[in-house]
């Protein structure tokens, strides 16, 4: 599975859809999700997890938790940018294959 174009970029289409044009989340690993150079405010930001965590659930069956206190406590956050979120993503099903 390609996590950045199972997960993240419908997602990514499904948030811009309630976005004014121009101001679309651009598909792409460099895309900033948090921070300087976000399109998304907060509640924006909170509406492309849920949509994200959808996905996962969708594609494999596992209901994972992104905003969770693992992930707010790394030094580099896991929300900075699609690429990031897709590594950590990754990360979380290969804890859940290893039980």
């Amino acid at each position: 599975m390609n996590i950045l174009q199972d997960i993240i970029y419908p997602a990514a289409d499904e948030v811009s859809a309630s976005m004014t044009p121009p101001n679309v989340l651009e598909k792409s690993p460099q895309t900033i999700l948090m921070g300087n150079g976000s399109l998304l405010d907060s509640l924006g930001v909170v509406s492309f997890i849920v949509a994200v965590e959808g996905r996962i659930v969708e594609e494999t069956g596992q209901a994972l938790t992104l905003a969770s206190e693992k992930a707010m406590s790394r030094k580099h956050s896991p929300f900075r940018t699609f690429q990031t979120l897709s590594d950590y993503i990754a990360e979380l099903l290969e804890d859940v294959k290893h039980g």
